[in-house]
């Protein structure tokens, strides 16, 4: 029963600060909006794939051995890329307007779990500068990966291409709106409870029941002053 009174209490509060969650929730969607479509650059992506191997031997092709050793060392493969040995390049080459901290925060390194297949992705504001990067940085990394660690068997996948029409790949507006919703009404119910919480006015029989733990005997009803002004005026000019 407690607890049949207490969600009904939730309810009531919740009818009485509706108008309030309406707004938060409204404002949330608005901003995260105006945010997506208008203030937020579109991210476009763009990547390119490199088979690396060590220097051929006259060891079997695609021994265990030798395949193995390539998986042990594809992390230093994803480090080198990043690395101010291969951006410098790909900057000078490119001729942006980069250093190389801002240009390692576009780049992504990774590789498939005992693939000796390296993942280079790009993100940047200009699709076709994105692609550009791509392709320059494993280039650059083919290059000069013999020079660095005596592999001279670094083969380009496939490089990338910039589509007719690009899709950026962020930001996306409605889900960026779908959770401005739920984090709207979130704050809103969450204030709504806070103001509920803080408010000590007496506005009810059953608050004074809950403050005072005794029942109500009787209400005083409310003396409308005004309309009894009214009665009193209408009642004396029909006496004269």
């Amino acid at each position: 029963m407690e607890e049949t009174i207490q969600l009904k209490e939730v309810l009531r509060m919740l009818r009485k600060r509706v108008g309030l969650i309406l707004i938060l929730t409204t404002l949330a969607v608005i901003a995260a909006g105006v945010m997506s479509y208008f203030v937020m650059p579109p991210i476009y992506q763009a990547s390119t794939q490199l088979l690396v191997n060590k220097t051929q031997s006259e060891q079997p092709l695609y021994s265990p051995g030798e395949v193995q050793t390539n998986l042990q060392l594809i992390n230093s493969y994803n480090v080198i890329m990043k690395s101010p040995a291969i951006l410098d390049q790909v900057i000078d080459e490119l001729g942006i307007d980069l250093t190389v901290a801002e240009l390692n925060e576009k780049m992504t390194v990774s590789s498939e779990e005992d693939s000796q297949v390296v993942n280079l992705t790009v993100q940047d504001t200009n699709p076709q500068m994105a692609a550009d990067i791509a392709n320059e940085t494993a280039e650059v990394f083919r290059e000069k990966i013999f020079t660095l660690m005596n592999i001279d068997n670094v083969n380009i996948l496939s490089k990338a291409k910039v589509e007719q029409n690009p899709a950026p790949i962020k930001p996306k507006p409605l889900l960026n709106m779908a959770l401005a919703l739920v984090i709207g009404f979130m704050l809103g119910v969450g204030i709504a409870f806070i103001l509920e919480y803080l408010d000590n006015t007496i506005k009810s029989e059953q608050d004074i029941e809950k403050l005072l733990q005794v029942p109500v005997l009787g209400v005083v009803a409310a003396f409308d002053h005004t309309n009894k002004k009214k009665e009193i005026a209408r009642s004396g000019s029909n006496g004269t």
